[in-house]
């Protein structure tokens, strides 16, 4: 599983080094990152797989996998009549660990998008820096 995360993290990483997009400051210049304001197509694509492959197919294998979690952990409770207080303790977990992806790379990925859609401007560098920082300290 840890050779398969740094495969697929090194997959998607290396490209802009290769001329697939390519890297830049962020915002107010003090963090790098995809250049999100190019408009050209290989940057537009990339931003396009980048966003489809490292935000929401994650996020669908994190519900995936905790919803099959929570369904075992529900078979356990009801056939051994385990408490329902670590079944809800577990529910909460589950939520926490979703909320947090969510709260920490949906205002990233959103921002990208809108710098990358968007007109030119929209997003200006200030507003850039809070999902930026969200994102990294994941």
């Amino acid at each position: 599983g840890i050779s398969f995360s740094w495969i697929y993290s090194l997959m998607w990483t290396l490209p802009p080094l290769f001329g697939w997009s390519h890297y830049g400051p962020e915002g107010p210049g003090t963090t790098c990152s995809v250049n999100w304001y190019a408009k050209d197509i290989a940057n537009v694509s990339y931003i396009v797989c980048l966003f489809t492959f490292c935000l929401v197919i994650p996020f669908l294998v994190i519900v995936y996998c905790y919803g099959r979690m929570l369904l075992t952990v529900k078979k356990v409770t009801v056939r051994h009549s385990m408490g329902h207080a670590k079944e809800r303790k577990v529910l909460l977990m589950v939520t926490l660990m979703v909320t947090c992806f969510l709260l920490c790379w949906l205002p990233y990925g959103i921002v990208a998008l809108v710098a990358t859609f968007g007109r030119p401007g929209l997003v200006s560098a200030i507003a850039s820096i809070v999902p930026s920082v969200l994102a990294k300290s994941s």
